[in-house]
């Protein structure tokens, strides 16, 4: 119980002891000098009865003011103690906050909470403490934030993958994305892109496909894994374009990328971080970039529907900071407006954008807009391309 909703509790039985102590105390000395005019026993003498009357009413006097007295030292206690709770709350955050990120360290979902943090914890003066936790596909990660307490001092990284992919993939998923966790704020996106490796003869993104039509299933992309956004992004250019690819999975992004320079595999929907070195290197070449728009990291890359006609297209990776369902709204409401503060700042911005990571809020209610968005799209592809966690 809270400390203070404790000495509230027990101030107030303590005083409604006092209060029935203090009445029955008076009520007992009133009947003690309260004349016996009707029972068998009269005073006698000159002077009996009044003096005994008087007796009485004197009693009866120092009983009301007693009565009187409790009755205003109640009220005042409990004005007293009725605003000690709004007074006393501390205001939020009062002790350390911590983020959990499902997977381990490196990539956007750790750097991005790992930069805001730095900066929340100089604005709250309270340290921000970034916890890795991965496993199953940040499965674990995603379960240990939505039963922590909703008190807004535990939140978590999220990554488009857990939000509006994995529910597709695993059915026994301990939590519910839409009920399990309170909507905060987007924290940013990261821009995928087409690329192909030194074995690929094709300079376009057209050439790819045609190659592809020309000999259905020989052409292969790689990603990190099945069901990740890179298998779903290769099998969604695959559907669009009415080609036949083949999926290999491997345990990392990082492996994939390898046998990509290797020439083992044709090509990967990578996030632009993980490649920009290789392309700045000309050991791998961009042909589109899966976004609606052209980026600032490749702005001279075109977008999958610019160079191939593929309107719609689209596999952005994004990341949004979440809460156990069930936050307090206010708490809701400081920090999705402080986070505003940070992703807003130049030198925030530059960090993040130096590494193909576009800083971007967002209100409750347009993450939570994004997150239904987002899960139905990625669960039509999912059905139409068969994919399943084996």
């Amino acid at each position: 119980m809270n400390p203070i909703r404790w000495v509230v509790r027990h101030v107030r039985l303590a005083l409604g002891v006092f209060v029935r102590r203090v009445s029955a105390t008076s009520n007992w000395r009133a009947r003690r000098h309260k004349p016996r005019y009707l029972g068998s026993v009269i005073p006698t003498g000159r002077g009996g009865a009044s003096a005994a009357h008087g007796r009485f009413q004197q009693a009866f006097r120092r009983s009301m003011m007693l009565k009187r007295s409790a009755v205003l030292f109640s009220l005042s206690l409990l004005m007293v103690t009725a605003a000690v709770p709004a007074r006393a709350a501390d205001p939020y955050p009062s002790k350390p906050v911590r983020v959990i990120v499902p997977f381990g360290p490196g990539g956007s979902v750790d750097l991005l909470p790992r930069l805001i943090g730095a900066k929340l914890s100089q604005i709250w003066g309270q340290p921000f403490i970034v916890e890795n936790r991965p496993g199953a596909a940040g499965n674990i990660g995603m379960d240990a934030a939505a039963r922590a307490d909703a008190d807004g001092y535990t939140l978590v990284s999220a990554p488009v993958g857990n939000l509006a992919i994995n529910p597709h993939l695993y059915p026994n998923l301990k939590f519910d994305v839409f009920k399990s966790f309170t909507p905060i704020t987007l924290i940013g996106t990261v821009q995928n892109v087409v690329v192909v490796g030194p074995a690929v003869t094709a300079s376009s993104l057209p050439d790819l496909l045609a190659q592809a039509k020309a000999k259905p299933g020989m052409l292969t992309f790689g990603s990190g894994g099945v069901g990740t956004q890179a298998h779903i992004g290769g099998e969604l250019l695959a559907s669009m374009a009415g080609v036949e690819m083949k999926h290999v999975a491997y345990k990392g992004v990082g492996d994939s990328v390898k046998d990509l320079l290797g020439g083992q595999i044709s090509m990967i929907v990578a996030q632009v971080p993980a490649v920009t070195s290789f392309i700045q290197a000309g050991r791998l070449k961009p042909l589109a970039v899966a976004s609606s728009k052209r980026i600032a990291a490749l702005p001279n890359v075109p977008t999958v529907d610019e160079a191939a006609g593929l309107k719609g297209y689209e596999a952005v990776s994004w990341y949004a900071l979440m809460g156990p369902a069930g936050m307090p709204r206010e708490v809701v409401t400081k920090i999705q407006a402080d986070v505003g503060k940070v992703l807003a700042m130049p030198e925030i911005r530059e960090k993040l954008q130096a590494v193909g990571t576009e800083p971007m809020g967002s209100t409750p209610e347009q993450l939570a807009a994004l997150m239904h968005k987002e899960h139905a799209r990625y669960g039509e592809i999912i059905r139409k391309a068969g994919i399943r966690i084996d």
